[in-house]
């Protein structure tokens, strides 16, 4: 073998690390764009109040502590179930987590107020476990000051196969790759 080919050979190998490392770069990002799905925008409102607005105090603690009425639409054609989740992010501890709902069939797109997990006709649908250690709703009620209350609405391409009492951080998990279309309703509300 001439002097000439050991250095060719030494040079290429020399290359091989950076093709791999490109390869493996290459790999993971088209990894993750398969994984990102692009996210479609749907819409959740309340006949009880609007985007930015107060809630009313009969859905809070100072109230009689009911779900407020809720719809959804705009969602895409592929969507399988829904889940919904209402926090507060403005907690003093961090994120309190107040309604955990999921295994909502596609055919669902609206709670009644004063929703009742178990007391609903549809049998799929179960609730997860909020900051009171509850599966039920559990109405606004902070310490002090103004907090803002987000109800979200997540459309998924699966029906989960989840038992009752999944925590909001566990749902966030299992729905993470899943989720096609969201959006969010914020209300505002202050101890009287």
């Amino acid at each position: 073998m001439t002097m000439k080919k050991v250095k060719l050979i030494i040079w290429a190998a020399s290359l091989f690390p950076w093709f791999f490392a490109f390869g493996l770069v290459s790999s993971l990002v088209a990894q993750n764009q398969k994984k990102s799905k692009p996210m479609k925008d749907m819409h959740i409102q309340s006949k009880a109040f609007m985007q930015n607005e107060t809630i009313p105090s009969k859905f809070t603690c100072d109230g009689i502590n009911v779900s407020p009425p809720l719809e959804w639409s705009d969602f895409p054609s592929e969507t399988k179930s829904f889940a919904l989740i209402c926090d507060d992010p403005d907690a003093l501890r961090g994120t309190f987590v107040h309604w955990v709902v999921y295994n909502i069939p596609v055919t669902v797109t609206k709670f009644n107020e004063h929703f009742i997990i178990r007391n609903n006709e549809v049998k799929e649908i179960r609730g997860g476990i909020n900051g009171m250690g509850q599966t039920e709703y559990s109405g606004p009620c902070p310490p002090g000051g103004t907090h803002r209350y987000f109800f979200k609405i997540f459309a998924l391409d699966i029906m989960l196969n989840e038992r009752e009492g999944l925590s909001s951080a566990d749902l966030h998990k299992k729905i993470e790759n899943h989720v096609i279309a969201k959006s969010d309703l914020m209300g505002k509300y202050s101890r009287k």
